[in-house]
C-alpha cells in the first residue's frame, strides 16, 4: 500500500462528464476519480449514521481496496472501525501472511473468526466436498452479533455476479442477518437510508458500481500492495471442474487428477478449495489490466467453484446471511 495523502473533501458530487475530444486516459482518470469521492463519501456517511462499523477483510484485492478508501477517507486520523476476516482455515499461506502485514503496518483491529472454532465445538460439521466457503455464513453472523456490529462493509461489486447485482449500497438484513431483495430501498442523489431496528444489520457496498477493471487501473494508479498470489508465478496445480486447483490441506488431488507446474495467478483469493488459478504470464498491473480486459469471464464466474453449485448459489447464500 501507499503512503496516504490527506484526501480531497470527497462530496458526493460527480466529475465533469468528458467531453468527445478528451483522451481515453482523461476518461479513465475522471471515471476514478468519481468512484473514489463516491466511496469515500460512503464511508463517511457510515461512521456519521452508525455505531459499531466494521470492514469484512479477507487480504483479497477488493477488502484491501476498501481499506485503502478507508484510510484515505478518514486521515490523518485512523480508521476509526476495526476489521474482520472469517478465517475458513483454508486460506492461501500468502493472503494470510499479507492480512498479517497490513494490519501491523497501519495498527488496524483486526478480529478473526476461525470457521476451525466452529467444527470442533459442534456448531458446524465439515462438508462432504470439503468446501469451507459456504460454512462462513454462522461464524459471520455470530460474530456480528457478539460484538453489536450494526453496519458491515464488504468488497462486493454489481458486476460479479447476478445476486450482487441486485444489491443496493446499504443493504437492510433482518435480525437473523437475513437479505430480502423486496426489502430493497431506493437510493436517489447519492442518499443513503440506514435507519434499522434493533438487532437488525446494514452491509454496506462501496465498490458497488465499480468494475473489476476499475479496481485494477485504479491499484495501478494508486500503487496498491497486494498478495503476491495475484501475479503470476509458478505453482503446482491439478485439474477440477475446468479450474486449475491447488495442493492444501482440503484434500487433492484425486488419484486420477495429475498435477502439473504450470505459470498462473489468482483473480479472486478465497477458500483454498473452490478458488481456482488461471494460467498467465501477467507479473505487473499494466499487464493484469490487459488480462482482464481481454476476458469474458468475471474472475467469479471463471475461479470459483462456489458459485457454481447451483444457478442461484449466491442469492440462496445471501438469503442466508453470507454476502
Amino acid at each position: 500500500m501507499t503512503t496516504f495523502e490527506p484526501a480531497a473533501d470527497a462530496v458526493p458530487a460527480v466529475a465533469g462528464a468528458p467531453g468527445p475530444a478528451d483522451p481515453p486516459a482523461a476518461i479513465a482518470t475522471d471515471n476514478l476519480a468519481a468512484l473514489e469521492s463516491e466511496a469515500i463519501h460512503i464511508f463517511r456517511e457510515v461512521a456519521g449514521e452508525f455505531d459499531r462499523p466494521v470492514i469484512l477483510f479477507s487480504g483479497g484485492k477488493d477488502s484491501t481496496l476498501l481499506l485503502h478508501l478507508a484510510i484515505k477517507a478518514f486521515w490523518p486520523a485512523p480508521v476509526p472501525f476495526p476489521l474482520l476476516h472469517v478465517d475458513t482455515g483454508h486460506n492461501f499461506d500468502e493472503v494470510l501472511a499479507f492480512r498479517d502485514h497490513v494490519v501491523a503496518k497501519y495498527g488496524l483491529r483486526l478480529v478473526v473468526a476461525k470457521v476451525q472454532d466452529w467444527i470442533d465445538d459442534g456448531r458446524l460439521e465439515e462438508r462432504a466436498d470439503g468446501m469451507r466457503n459456504p460454512l462462513q455464513t454462522t461464524p459471520l453472523l455470530d460474530t456480528i452479533a457478539e460484538h453489536r456490529f450494526d453496519a458491515v462493509f464488504g468488497g462486493g461489486r454489481r458486476d460479479e455476479e447476478r445476486a450482487r447485482a441486485k444489491e443496493r449500497i446499504f443493504s437492510l438484513r433482518n435480525s437473523f442477518g437475513q437479505w430480502d431483495p423486496r426489502r430493497q430501498r431506493p437510493e436517489l442523489w447519492n442518499l443513503y437510508n440506514g435507519r434499522h431496528r434493533p438487532g437488525e444489520q446494514v452491509r454496506v457496498f462501496p465498490l458497488s458500481n465499480w468494475t473489476e477493471a476499475d479496481v485494477w487501473h485504479y491499484i495501478a494508479r494508486e500503487k496498491v500492495e497486494l498478495p503476491s498470489i495475484y501475479y503470476a508465478h509458478r505453482r503446482q496445480v491439478y485439474r477440477r471442474d475446468g479450474m486449475w486447483l491447488s495442493e492444501g490441506p482440503w484434500g487433492g488431488p484425486r488419484p486420477d487428477e495429475n498435477v502439473h507446474e504450470l505459470t498462473v495467478r489468482y483473480r479472486t483469493v478465497g477458500d483454498g478449495s473452490c478458488t481456482g488459478a488461471v494460467e498467465s504470464s501477467a507479473v505487473t498491473v499494466e499487464e493484469v489490466i490487459a488480462e482482464v480486459s481481454a476476458s469474458r469471464l468475471t474472475e467469479r464466474g471463471a475461479t470459483r467453484a462456489d458459485d457454481r453449485m447451483s444457478e442461484a448459489a449466491m442469492e440462496d447464500r445471501k438469503r442466508e446471511g453470507y454476502f
